[in-house]
């Protein structure tokens, strides 16, 4: 019966020419879209997840801590706010050796200066859902309310911008996908239903000898199915074929300005939904196909 049923639908295929090579095409330059933009927002993705890692919230302290004990006891209430995962206490002396090293072989300048004014501070690394600008927001504010803290630094502007933009993407991909798709579904459709027009008087005769309409129309469907699946795997080669152009290009700018050491393709498990995704596509055009002819 399978045999039946993809052959039927091979030779339908075929029948159907021109409209059938176009409803392919239309299928993979949709999908082309979805997973070219797909492509950007798994990296931008992967950017965002990398620069929430490094969030840091500081607190500069009014005076540093008499010693071991109460740098402690200040770092178990900071911790006892919540939405820390880490802690690191920086003495002022560690703060102006920092400064330093920022400054290099200026560094001589520092040593000019008649003390040091550096605060001593408490870098706070936020946990998962503290990660973002609101939770890190919200993080700056419990700690100012600490009577040892003068002022709170930090955040995660940079993640935003680049989640801002992500969602742009993810928006734009789907609606350009979703109006290619459209037009492919329906391309699907003609080329289905000029197959049954082709095919009227064969499909009349298989009614008379007995064959149910699930064996009559079945290939059709079968016939858009596989038109979806050679759409999807155009449309993976073709994005093969830009990601090994592009990406050596663009990966020397990655690290300064994503923050990210390489890009990435699409995942096996994302490869088989792009091709479910356009197997459902020429599906659903048989489908409609076959709903509005008459036997």
């Amino acid at each position: 019966m399978l045999g039946y049923l993809v052959g039927e639908a091979l030779r339908d295929l075929r029948r159907a020419g021109r409209v059938g090579v176009s409803a392919i095409l239309l299928i993979a330059l949709s999908l082309l879209v979805l997973g070219g933009f797909g492509l950007l927002s798994l990296n931008l993705g992967r950017a965002i997840a990398q620069w929430r890692e490094r969030v840091r919230v500081v607190a500069y302290l009014r005076q540093e801590p008499a010693g071991p004990a109460e740098v402690d006891a200040l770092l178990r209430k900071v911790e006892a706010l919540g939405g820390v995962q880490g802690l690191r206490y920086v003495s002022r002396q560690e703060a102006l050796d920092r400064l330093k090293q920022t400054l290099g072989a200026q560094a001589e300048v520092a040593d000019q200066l008649p003390r040091n004014p550096l605060p001593a501070s408490v870098e706070v690394t936020p946990d998962a859902a503290a990660a973002t600008p609101e939770g890190a927001q919200e993080l700056a504010l419990r700690l100012g309310s600490l009577p040892e803290v003068e002022e709170v630094q930090g955040g995660a502007p940079g993640a935003e911008g680049l989640a801002r933009v992500q969602r742009l993407f993810t928006w734009i991909g789907l609606g350009v996908g979703a109006v290619l798709a459209l037009a492919a579904t329906l391309t699907v459709t003609t080329a289905t239903t000029l197959v049954l027009h082709l095919r009227r008087d064969e499909m009349e005769i298989m009614r008379l000898c007995g064959a149910t309409e699930a064996v009559i129309r079945l290939p059709r469907v079968v016939q858009g199915l596989c038109q979806g699946l050679l759409a999807a795997i155009v449309a993976l080669a073709a994005l093969e074929v830009l990601y090994a152009v592009v990406a050596p290009r663009i990966e020397p700018l990655l690290p300064v300005t994503l923050g990210i050491g390489r890009a990435v393709f699409l995942s096996i498990p994302e490869m088989l939904g792009l091709m479910a995704a356009g197997a459902a596509l020429g599906a659903l055009g048989g489908v409609l196909a076959t709903r509005h002819s008459h036997p």
